[in-house]
C-alpha cells in the first residue's frame, strides 16, 4: 500500500499541466481544440453552460459567490484528475484565472464583498499550495474590438464583457509578474485567424522544451 500510494504521489507531481490564460471571449476555448487537434493531450474545459449557479448568478447577483466557489472547487478537482494522466494536461483557463482574473473583477465590480472575497482567496490559496503549480501559462490578449466581436458571436453565458477585458488583463498580469518568465508565453491574437495560424508554432515550440 505504501509503494502504491507513493506511485500515485509521483505520477500526479511529474504530468505537465499547460494552462490557457486570457480575457472572455479572446479565444482560450478555441487555441485549446486547435492544440488537441495537434497532440495529444488531457483537456478540461471551463463549460460555463454545465456549472450549476452560472446561469442564476448572471440573473442575480446574490448568486455571485455560490458560482465562483463553485468554480474554484471544480477547477481544482479538474486539476487534480488531469494531474493523473498519461497525457500532457491542457485547461482552457483554470484555477489561477478564476481566483486572479474573474473573482477580483467581480469583487472589484461589488458583487462580492470583502468577506466573500476573503473567503475566495483562503480557499484558492490553501488548494493551491496543495495542488502542484502550471508548468506552462500561455497568456493571450486581444484588441477591444476583436474581443467584443467573439463575445458577441459565441453561444454560452458571458458573465463578464467585452468592457471587462482590460481589467481583467491587468489582473492577470499582475498575478503573471510572480511566475518565472520560463513558464510563461504572451501572445496578442488580434490578427490571428481561428487556427492560430500565427502563434501556433511558437507555442508548439515551447511545449516540446
Amino acid at each position: 500500500m505504501v509503494v502504491q500510494a507513493v506511485s500515485i504521489i509521483i505520477k500526479v507531481t511529474v504530468n505537465k499541466l499547460i494552462i490557457i490564460v486570457g480575457a472572455s471571449g479572446v479565444g482560450k476555448t478555441t487555441l485549446a481544440r486547435v492544440l488537441c487537434k495537434k497532440g495529444s493531450f488531457a483537456i478540461a474545459y471551463e463549460q460555463h453552460n454545465e456549472r450549476p449557479f452560472q446561469a442564476l448568478f448572471e440573473q442575480d447577483a446574490k448568486y455571485a459567490l455560490a458560482n465562483q466557489m463553485d468554480y474554484l472547487l471544480y477547477r481544482a478537482e479538474q486539476e487534480r484528475e488531469l494531474r493523473k494522466s498519461d497525457a500532457p494536461a491542457l485547461m482552457d483557463g483554470g484555477l489561477d484565472l478564476d481566483f486572479h482574473g474573474f473573482t477580483r473583477l467581480f469583487h472589484e465590480r461589488g458583487l462580492l464583498n470583502d468577506v466573500e472575497f476573503d473567503l475566495c482567496r483562503r480557499f484558492y490559496a490553501l488548494t493551491r499550495s496543495l495542488l502542484p503549480p502550471p508548468d506552462l501559462i500561455i497568456a493571450l490578449s486581444a484588441d477591444a474590438q476583436t474581443i467584443s466581436r467573439r463575445l458577441t458571436s459565441r453561444n454560452r453565458i458571458n458573465i463578464a464583457s467585452s468592457e471587462d477585458a482590460e481589467l481583467l488583463e491587468e489582473y492577470v498580469n499582475e498575478w503573471l509578474e510572480s511566475i518565472p518568465e520560463s513558464k510563461i508565453i504572451k501572445l496578442n491574437v488580434s490578427q490571428d485567424d481561428v487556427d492560430f495560424t500565427d502563434s501556433l508554432p511558437i507555442i508548439l515550440d515551447k511545449i516540446k522544451q
